[in-house]
């Protein structure tokens, strides 16, 4: 194995000695085009490349993945595949993420940046950024996916492998990603990258922890406690991104707990952005769903481990919400209709079309009310369909968002009538078709008529606190006032959680 190279869209790279392409992928930087939901099991099939040469033969599970077809015109998995002699590797390099905005303009009064400045959502998935002059002007926004994808579609997945040794590795491939999400936006706007002065960057804890190579320890144990909230200032320099100049600022906003992050106060603050006090419930839907219940005197906030199946990990057809993707699914006289991103031929579904899917079967009846489908596969095209293993997938998702709102107004004493406003946060709840969410059991149908679709509300608060410091002391009373409940030892919850399973 000594001296295998490995040709990687062309560039030649030392291939790791007997281990999976996956691998050798992660240590040269080559894995922004991948995603490893699974953490390397050969469960999600989402690490499909191309590869030729002297290579392993297909294990079972390869085989069973892809199927004779795909295996005979060179496809395999990343994380199951093992170089034996010289081969090459191409990655997919034709997806665009569609990355969905918020509609806030934030006003600049009292700006961090004297020249340009960049704000960012680390979020689990994707990571999205806009750069800013100091008079509020948004000159670019860009977008692209987490590169960590490769460690785990969830953050115990990334927790667990920096645990394992793979921090360094985790921390230098988003502060690489900043490097290149800053680069794309300094190229967008015509600037000198160098230009941008200061970046306020938020992301659920764990984000921030791996960000700042924090070991994670506190938050992979029992009581989960963390010990480390941020509110920080440091340098590019210190944080070793590449491309930035090194004396520019990178503020990291204050978290409320380990499970909910500086992303749900940003998320709050540009909620809050009209500044009526009304009682509000905030839900961002995704891999870790983080809800916030609003009150004339409290603010009692709780985070649910959904899973992936939101984002269409671990779903037989999934995939991001790239051109063509199923995003809306319809019924037309009792026949499924789709529509597609980028108006392409579908080659997967994501997450919006998921839950269009299924309230659609629930719909003409070929699913029940226990998510039992009436035939093995339902087919939306001839080549992308839902299986049974997908519908038990999404139960216990919509189940632990529905379960989170119940036990929120439970705890305050309330029930729905009481909620002013539903604000929907997150690039995933702003492609939802609202009917459907409510028909699955998502959503509670009630509140339909009062509900508010905020997009990237984290960004939206990233700039805000970019544009003016003076937001710096709301996002400060969010994060020190809020009561973080603790859903897994709540009898409420879980009750109601077996209950939601149910459509």
């Amino acid at each position: 194995m000594s001296g295998v190279i490995l040709r990687v869209n062309g560039k030649a790279v030392a291939a790791k000695p007997g281990r999976p392409l996956s691998e050798t992928l992660q240590l040269h930087g080559e894995t922004n085009e991948l995603s490893l939901p699974c953490n390397g099991h050969g469960i999600c099939k989402k690490c499909r490349v191309l590869a030729y040469g002297a290579l392993s033969e297909p294990s079972t599970i390869e085989r069973e993945a892809l199927g004779e077809a795909e295996l005979a015109r060179g496809v395999r998995l990343a994380c199951q595949t093992i170089p034996l002699g010289d081969c090459s590797v191409e990655t997919d390099t034709g997806n665009t993420l569609r990355i969905q905005g918020d509609g806030l303009h934030p006003s600049a009064i009292s700006p961090m940046m004297a020249s340009y400045g960049m704000a960012v959502d680390l979020g689990t998935t994707t990571l999205a950024a806009r750069l800013y002059r100091p008079d509020g002007t948004c000159l670019a926004e860009v977008g692209m996916r987490n590169p960590q994808a490769l460690y785990g579609a969830d953050v115990m997945s990334r927790i667990e492998a920096a645990l394992n040794g793979a921090g360094s590795a985790l921390a230098q491939c988003l502060r690489n990603a900043l490097g290149e999400l800053a680069q794309r936006l300094a190229a967008a706007a015509g600037i000198a990258v160098d230009g941008i002065d200061s970046a306020v960057v938020t992301g659920n804890t764990a984000m921030l922890y791996l960000l700042t190579g924090t070991p994670p320890h506190a938050l992979s144990k029992a009581p989960f406690l963390a010990d480390r909230l941020f509110d920080v200032t440091l340098t590019a320099g210190e944080l070793a991104i590449p491309l930035m100049q090194p004396r520019a600022r990178i503020y990291l906003p204050p978290c409320i707990s380990s499970f909910i992050g500086a992303d749900s106060t940003c998320a709050l603050l540009a909620a809050e952005a009209d500044g009526i006090q009304k009682d509000r419930l905030l839900v961002d839907i995704g891999t870790n769903g983080e809800l916030l219940l609003r009150t004339r005197d409290r603010l009692l906030c709780c985070s649910t481990a959904a899973g992936p199946a939101f984002e269409a990990a671990g779903i037989a057809c999934g995939m991001q919400g790239e051109e063509g993707a199923i995003d809306h699914v319809y019924t037309v006289n009792g026949s499924l209709q789709i529509t597609t991103i980028g108006n392409a031929p579908p080659v997967g579904i994501c997450g919006s079309g998921l839950v269009d899917a299924v309230s659609c079967l629930l719909e003409t009846e070929s699913l029940d009310e226990s998510g039992l489908l009436e035939e093995e596969r339902i087919y939306l095209t001839p080549a992308v369909y839902l299986t049974q293993e997908d519908i038990r997938a999404l139960q216990p998702a919509k189940s632990a968002i529905r379960a989170g709102i119940s036990t929120l107004l439970h705890r305050a004493g309330m029930d729905e009538s009481r909620i002013s406003e539903l604000a929907i946060a997150g690039g995933f709840g702003s492609y939802l078709r609202l009917p459907c969410a409510a028909r699955i059991g998502l959503l509670p149908k009630s509140l339909l008529p009062r509900t508010k679709l905020l997009g990237n509300a984290a960004l939206a608060g990233a700039s805000m606190l970019l544009l003016n410091c003076k937001e710096l002391r709301r996002a400060r009373e969010i994060a020190h006032t809020a009561e973080p409940l603790e859903l897994s030892t709540d009898p409420y919850f879980s009750e109601t959680f077996l209950q939601e399973l149910l459509f």
